[in-house]
């Protein structure tokens, strides 16, 4: 059976920079960081105190209150990025056949944040101070599951929880299930709510945070010779994905298409990448490869851009590795500068932005990058970004235990 072709009709967005999908992108044309020093507890035992939170996100005004009730932040910000994205593609599911439509989500930590909150409960009060839905919430497939129950849909659902690389993963793999005629409508993305004390804390004894805490707006430095770690965020994105002709036929408005994916392993370290880069690069020849295209053929690269000393530098190096002389000629920028990581949650963020960059003509560019490594000897976009309409975009996502995903998308 030939592959089926695979567009986005839909996007939503919960971030740091607003919570809803146009706030957060006009945001990114502003030169100006959401991080900040951490109010929702003290941070003075841990070596990093800042973050990226969501300070205007009001479940109760966004969703059913009984849903509100019920659900846990990393579930909340998922629905409401879903009822954003199901309201911007017009998509009535009710009319859709319950089992053509799924849910793919990623997600690194799901619901343990509320799990530790709730374990200060238990360790105060007992068990009967302890909210009785914590284990309907603390299991990471809750996510796609509550998008599900919301929306009535029986398709295809899974939460994949491969750090932070598992919402670009969720949408590739989303994508695959469109394209081998497994569904015709899937909701795709990443949620993640990490910050509370022990779940923060973890990450800052692993040195893996920024400690620039004097100054939090220069925290997050991707692709910057200063930069000396991630900064940590909450947020989420959903991106409804339809078969290409039943989207056209519908009247639809196509953002672009998902054209290839690839994914891989370093099988190397938990947080270290390969030295050789080897896996890295095959990811992004793989998703190249599998969107029928050559990297020339490639405008933009939408890096992952963690801000981290080792794997900024590893991946400017594959960016050169797979394109080239053509590196020269890309459009290369990371938006974490903004936003933070929000660990499973980036790569659909950012994948969300890659979207939007093809329905207005504008890239967005690197905030904070201000002593490019020379690592690859690529050119990353200014903060003002550049107005551009980019045929093809790379977007690429690495997370612990080596896990390497990429995604082309194409404008339609």
């Amino acid at each position: 059976m030939s592959r089926r072709d695979v567009v986005i009709t839909g996007v939503g967005l919960v971030t740091p920079l607003g919570a809803d999908r146009e706030r957060s992108w006009a945001r990114l044309r502003e030169p100006r960081s959401a991080v900040a020093r951490i109010t929702r507890f003290d941070p003075s035992p841990f070596r990093s105190h800042v973050a990226a939170a969501i300070d205007d996100f009001d479940p109760v005004a966004l969703l059913d209150a009984k849903v509100a009730r019920r659900t846990d932040r990393c579930s909340q910000l998922a629905l409401a990025a879903t009822q954003e994205a199901l309201a911007d593609a017009a998509l009535p599911l009710a009319e859709e056949a319950p089992e053509r439509v799924g849910v793919m989500m990623g997600t690194a930590l799901g619901g343990i944040g509320f799990a530790e909150q709730e374990n200060a409960k238990y360790v105060e009060g007992g068990l009967r101070a302890v909210d009785p839905l914590l284990a309907l919430t603390v299991f990471g497939g809750a996510v796609s599951c509550n998008i599900a129950i919301a929306h009535a849909i029986t398709g295809v659902n899974a939460t994949n929880a491969m750090s932070c690389a598992s919402g670009t993963l969720a949408i590739g793999e989303a994508y695959r299930a469109i394209a081998d005629g497994r569904a015709d409508v899937m909701l795709a993305g990443g949620s993640e709510a990490p910050l509370y004390p022990l779940c923060f804390g973890s990450f800052a004894m692993i040195r893996a945070m920024s400690t620039r805490n004097d100054d939090p707006a220069t925290a997050s430095r991707p692709f910057d010779t200063g930069r000396d770690g991630f900064v940590m965020a909450e947020g989420a994105a959903v991106l409804v994905l339809e078969e290409a002709d039943r989207a056209m036929r519908r009247g639809a408005t196509i953002y672009g298409r998902v054209a290839g994916f690839g994914l891989t392993n370093d099988a190397h370290h938990m947080t270290r990448p390969r030295p050789d880069g080897r896996e890295v690069v095959r990811a992004m020849t793989t998703a190249i490869a599998d969107a029928g295209i050559a990297p020339r053929d490639v405008a933009w690269v939408n890096a992952h851009g963690s801000s981290t000393p080792l794997n900024d530098a590893g991946e400017a190096e594959a960016i050169r590795t797979v394109f080239g002389r053509h590196a020269d000629q890309l459009l290369v920028s990371g938006s974490k500068g903004w936003h933070g990581h929000a660990l499973g949650a980036s790569g659909a963020i950012e994948t969300a932005f890659a979207a939007l960059a093809l329905r207005d003509g504008w890239v967005p560019g690197s905030l904070n990058c201000e002593d490019p490594v020379t690592e690859g000897g690529l050119a990353f976009l200014p903060p003002g970004g550049v107005t551009a309409r980019p045929a093809t975009v790379l977007k690429q996502s690495f997370g612990f235990g080596g896990t390497n995903a990429a995604l082309v998308l194409a404008r339609d």
